[in-house]
């Protein structure tokens, strides 16, 4: 009722953009000014309301591949409110929000951001959301099966990164240090704008944002300008020769005074992958395992190498509705809903004990994500904010392990299911012509159930079995305040600091496990920081640094690391484990060359302080207590090593005649960390050096591309002491021992545009068939791959 009195409805002045030089309407431009604060965007037709742009001395307008344009409301009333845009051939500038949840120029931002844009999405066509971040030549997947893909990013992953959809925390209170699959949940045809910003931000996002944070935002509802309805969409169906590929996908906006819709659904269905001809022969698994008649029969495969089991299907839904009553009032709901089949993972069917498969049946379940989003937004200049934005969230998360060790009748099913809750109330309010304050709060719940059974795959009987985590809430609640002072044109100071409280309540069944507790309760607070500054010498150029701290709150999965127990020894729950700390440093700078030659540096060092391992512990003053009728040594999780990562990472962009163009990226880092029994090994998440060069040529109807994406080696030596001991999933080295081989792909691929309507895409990936496995992973990259994809734009 509040919202609503404070909202008024008038009337909306309208900006028109388009090309200078063809004349198109351009969608997807940003317009932003401080003060007043206000933010827009062009609708398909290249137009925006921007009434709340009233009285600005200074509107920046943006979109990546045209010249920044920066001019006055007066200025725009000056020119009938209608704007053109010159193309350019390199940009400094863009609009990111992954830093501060709000809107602001890059060269204002302390850290690298990397932004991949619907353009190059619709180019590369990236299966999966995770092949989505790995476009970006910043970002290095790890995959343990097809239905998979772990981000890393500068030596961090898992739950030392952040997901973020909509501005909604995605990650849980069950995000385990081994590698999760969790982003492929997100349709890469519904994004709108993906971000990654590199290094620590947890004074915005809280826990788990150590090594970076990943901002996906999903296509949005947007407005008509006037008086008609606006109508745009896409529908792409693709397929692709490797995993023989079927997917479709459809959206459509339509757009009103006050009410816009978006829905958007997508159909994926991968087939067994095939992996390339030329390669290490430790990756070729020329069986699986099927039951038949009663026993389970080793099958020799037809195709040595597809891998099986690799196969699964996926569909995502969207439905967004907008309601804009006033100016300064907006209403966003988003509905998302995931669900794949049931899948394997692959690594584990590699595994081989006594010369025969160690497993029959190793699958994840179906992988389910649902979310319900609400997010109000507030303008008007008052005394404590001139933007307000409230976002309310319900995610519901089901994931579930079925095992079955090879002639074994007992099926094992394990089946976690969290529900999240949350609310961030965030504030921006501007002191004066150069300072800006960001400010909020934010509350999370997370509900875990956990349930165990094993099943006779005879008889069929089921009964109660031993659960992967204990039941459980984990809450967190955070206060944050990030002050951004701009000292002159070229100089910007900025700093934050945020306090959270994290609590967890778990209770622990005995019944399999028999220890002398039920139950373990953890309250702990947090407090993090950062400053950092800009200096921009020239418009085309600019200068970053920034000192940071970050912390990873203990969550379930640490806490449920009781059942990890082995013979003669036993892991009890640990109240007084605090979180993980991270001290980073970054700088970095960025130039362009004669509007030819643009060069992006960074580098970076993080140390990991109080980070949680397993070592000697006492239980009540014992250091042994019975445990299944063995005395056995106790031990928790505790916070007692350290781990040390550094690197940096290098871009380059060249403009060249006729067309052409090249770029290229290229990323390295090192880290070393404490294991568990004190010993320092090679960092496990710092993957080998890697990158992306590519060449292109294009016209007003055609793109094409050859690139080659590449990992340097990591010998024996180098990998982690817990990569070590997989051999299944590695090349085998002339001593016998395994190792990740380096390996290079050369790769093209074509777009032409029929029509303003159609658009056709084709490609084709790993040119030479290499058989070839990113670092860590634990099934084989796509060998020589077909794709054509047909793609409607309206």
């Amino acid at each position: 009722m509040i919202l609503f009195a404070t909202a008024f409805s008038g009337f909306s002045q309208t900006i028109t953009i388009k090309d200078k030089d063809t004349g198109d309407p351009l969608p997807l431009v940003a317009l932003i000014s401080e003060k007043p604060s206000a933010y827009a965007t062009t609708n398909p037709n290249g137009q925006a309301g921007i009434s709340a742009f009233e009285g600005a001395e200074k509107i920046t307008i943006t979109l990546l591949g045209y010249q920044k344009v920066a001019v006055s409301y007066s200025e725009l009333r000056e020119r009938n409110f209608f704007i053109e845009l010159q193309k350019t051939h390199l940009n400094i500038d863009e609009i990111v929000v992954s830093v501060a949840r709000w809107q602001q120029p890059s060269t204002d931002v302390p850290l690298k951001v990397a932004t991949i844009q619907p353009a190059e999405v619709n180019f590369e066509n990236p299966q999966t959301a995770a092949d989505l971040l790995g476009i970006s030549g910043n970002v290095f997947i790890q995959k343990s099966q097809q239905g998979g893909g772990s981000p890393m990013i500068r030596g961090f992953a898992t739950n030392r990164l952040l997901y973020s959809v909509d501005g909604v925390r995605m990650n849980t209170a069950i995000f385990r240090s081994g590698n999760i699959q969790n982003v492929i949940s997100l349709d890469p045809f519904a994004m709108e704008n993906s971000e990654i910003l590199f290094g620590p931000g947890s004074v915005i996002y809280g826990s788990d944002a150590i090594g970076g944070v990943m901002s996906f935002q999903t296509l949005a509802p947007r407005l008509s300008s006037s008086g008609t309805s606006v109508v745009s969409g896409k529908a792409i169906a693709r397929y692709s020769a490797a995993n023989k590929e079927k997917t479709g996908h459809f959206d459509i906006s339509t757009g009103w005074k006050k009410w816009a819709l978006t829905t958007s659904i997508s159909s994926f269905n991968f087939d067994h992958l095939r992996q390339g001809s030329h390669g290490p022969e430790e990756y070729i698994k020329p069986f699986h395992v099927q039951h038949q008649n009663g026993t389970d029969a080793i099958i020799d495969q037809e195709h040595h190498l597809l891998q099986i089991p690799t196969a699964y299907s996926q569909i995502n839904a969207m439905q967004k509705v907008r309601f804009q009553p006033g100016e300064n009032l907006d209403f966003q709901y988003g509905f998302h809903y995931s669900e794949t089949s049931p899948y394997g993972r692959y690594d584990r069917h590699n595994r081989i004990r006594d010369g025969l498969p160690r497993y029959a049946e190793w699958n994840y379940g179906p992988q389910i994500w649902m979310m319900n989003n609400l997010k109000v937004t507030l303008k008007g200049n008052k005394t404590f904010y001139d933007i307000a934005t409230l976002r309310l969230a319900n995610q519901w998360f089901e994931e579930s392990r079925i095992d079955r060790l090879f002639n074994k009748t007992s099926r094992t099913i394990q089946t976690e299911n969290v529900e999240a809750w949350s609310a961030n109330l965030d504030f921006v309010k501007p002191t004066g012509r150069k300072n800006k304050f960001y400010y909020g709060l934010e509350y999370v719940l997370n509900n875990v159930k956990s349930t165990g059974e094993t099943e006779d795959i005879v008889t069929k009987m089921k009964e109660k079995g031993p659960s992967r985590y204990p039941q459980a809430r984990w809450q967190s609640l955070g206060i944050y305040v990030n002050n951004q002072l701009k000292i002159s044109e070229k100089v910007l100071f900025q700093a934050g600091l945020r306090y959270n409280r994290f609590k967890i309540d778990a209770e622990f069944d005995t019944t399999f496990y028999p220890f002398p507790f039920t139950k373990a309760n953890t309250d702990k607070g947090s407090l993090t920081g950062s400053i950092g500054g800009t200096y921009r010498p020239a418009e085309d150029w600019v200068i970053n640094a920034n000192l940071a701290t970050a912390f990873r709150a203990p969550n379930v999965d640490d806490m449920g690391k009781v059942f990890d127990s082995e013979p003669g020894s036993v892991v009890v729950p640990n109240p007084e484990l605090d979180a993980e700390y991270a001290y980073s440093a970054d700088i970095g700078a960025a130039k362009i060359l004669g509007d030819v030659v643009k060069i992006d540096l960074s580098a970076y060092y993080t140390k990991l302080k109080n980070a949680m391992v397993r070592r000697d512990f006492s239980l009540n003053g014992l250091d042994s207590i019975m445990y299944d009728g063995i005395l056995s040594k106790v031990q928790a999780i505790q916070n007692a090593a350290e781990a040390h990562v550094y690197g940096f990472q290098a871009g380059m962009e060249v403009k060249l005649p006729q067309g052409f163009g090249f770029s290229s990226d290229f990323n390295y880092q090192k880290g070393k960390e404490e294991t568990d029994d004190g010993a320092t090994s090679p960092s496990r998440h710092a993957a080998p050096a890697f990158g992306i060069s590519k060449l292109t040529y294009t016209t007003e109807v055609l793109k094409l591309e050859i690139y080659a994406a590449y990992q340097a080696e990591y010998s024996y030596s180098e990998l982690a002491v817990s990569e070590q001991a997989k051999t299944e999933i590695y090349a085998v080295d002339a001593g016998g021992n395994p190792y990740a081989p380096a390996w290079c792909t050369l790769n093209f691929k074509g777009m032409y545009k029929i029509s303003d309507l159609f658009a056709v895409h084709a490609g084709i990936e790993n040119l030479s068939d290499r058989r070839y496995r990113s670092y860590s992973s634990g099934v084989s990259a796509p060998g020589r791959n077909f794709f054509l994809s047909l793609a409607v734009h309206f």
